[in-house]
């Protein structure tokens, strides 16, 4: 795997265990990432939980306006491949049980092409009841 491939890097980081992760760790210690996981009805709680994550870990940096600017479009895009194309849950008695990821790298060679930041959700979707929700996966990338 690329240094460039940050996709590819948050789909891997939200979809495999810690334990599969660690048989490759050389390849992804210089990676900038971070991971978390969320439920709700709530679309705000959901954006919520990614940004303090992503503050939190250093990832974006939160008196840079430009940094958390496009960790939210990340995250919007992220969202609409989960949510099918309608940014809704709770508003369409829907529900999300999510992992995400969120990495920040350089996906071009060119250094004048700057950094950008992926962010990835995989879990479940569906109806507020249990074992009636399935599979969903949605990635957003955009430069900072």
């Amino acid at each position: 795997m690329k240094q460039q491939d940050i996709g590819k890097q948050a789909v891997l980081f939200v979809t495999l265990s810690e334990e599969e992760l660690a048989l490759f760790p050389e390849k992804i210690k210089h990676t900038r990432y971070c991971t978390g996981r969320v439920g709700s009805m709530n679309m705000q709680k959901v954006i919520s939980a990614v940004e303090t994550a992503a503050k939190r870990n250093g990832i974006i940096h939160e008196d840079l306006y430009r940094e958390t600017h496009a960790l939210y479009h990340a995250i919007l895009e992220a969202i609409e491949g989960v949510t099918r194309g309608q940014l809704a849950i709770g508003d369409m008695m829907r529900t999300v049980g999510l992992r995400f990821s969120v990495v920040r790298g350089r996906p071009y060679e060119k250094e004048a092409e700057g950094e950008w930041i992926a962010v990835c959700f995989y879990g479940t979707i569906g109806a507020p009841v249990k074992g009636l929700e399935h599979e969903t996966i949605g990635l957003g990338i955009n430069h900072i």
